[in-house]
């Protein structure tokens, strides 16, 4: 996955839209939250439009990738305050560090047998009454190896359904808030949105 984003990068983010529905629900959580409010944006790619639309609503944006090529770009859009190359399977922070966790389009990419992990590591570094706003998978899916994928590099998908994502969730000790299925920007099905809370 990090060298396929560091190939397909630019394209990606070229080709990615910033008017969707996904990004249309960054507004309900940025409502719930304080001004300079630390938020942690795991799997921030470029930082476009996830990122960025967090850092104008003046919450200060950490941006976490496993591709060293897109957190520079990252930075040089002025998406995000700080930077970090880590795996969203063993987050490089203290306990309870964030007001929230938001991870669009990245846990999908992960192999769902660590998908707790992800959870569960994601529950630790939100602070106590904080949130996760997360893109998860929408059906059942082991594993999908694509050699070339839609932009000419190698991707790799791998989710649970929706209901298996939302148990998995509780069983992190996060409660669930909302969830809705939204419309891939590009054109690629549905995914499960899910905006969670620490209790």
């Amino acid at each position: 996955m990090r060298d396929g984003y560091d190939t397909i990068g630019e394209q990606y983010l070229h080709d990615r839209p910033d008017d969707g529905h996904d990004v249309a629900l960054l507004d309900d959580l940025v409502g719930r939250l304080a001004a300079a409010d630390l938020v942690l944006d795991a799997g921030c790619g470029a930082g476009v439009p996830v990122a960025s639309h967090l850092t104008d609503a003046s919450l200060a944006v950490v941006g976490l990738d496993l591709s060293r090529r897109q957190l520079t770009r990252a930075r040089e859009l002025r998406a995000v305050r700080h930077v970090t190359q880590a795996d969203l399977a063993a987050l490089p922070f203290r306990d309870e560090t964030f007001a929230a966790v938001v991870s669009y389009y990245a846990v999908i990419h992960v192999p769902r047998t660590d998908h707790h992990r992800v959870h569960t590591e994601m529950h630790r570094v939100v602070r106590a009454g904080g949130f996760a706003l997360l893109c998860l998978g929408a059906s059942d899916l082991p594993e999908d190896h694509d050699p070339e994928s839609w932009l000419g590099a190698p991707m790799y998908w791998s989710h649970f359904d929706a209901t298996t994502n939302l148990s998995m969730l509780e069983a992190a000790g996060f409660r669930i808030v909302w969830h809705r299925l939204i419309a891939d920007p590009m054109a690629h099905g549905h995914h499960l949105f899910v905006l969670a809370t620490r209790s």
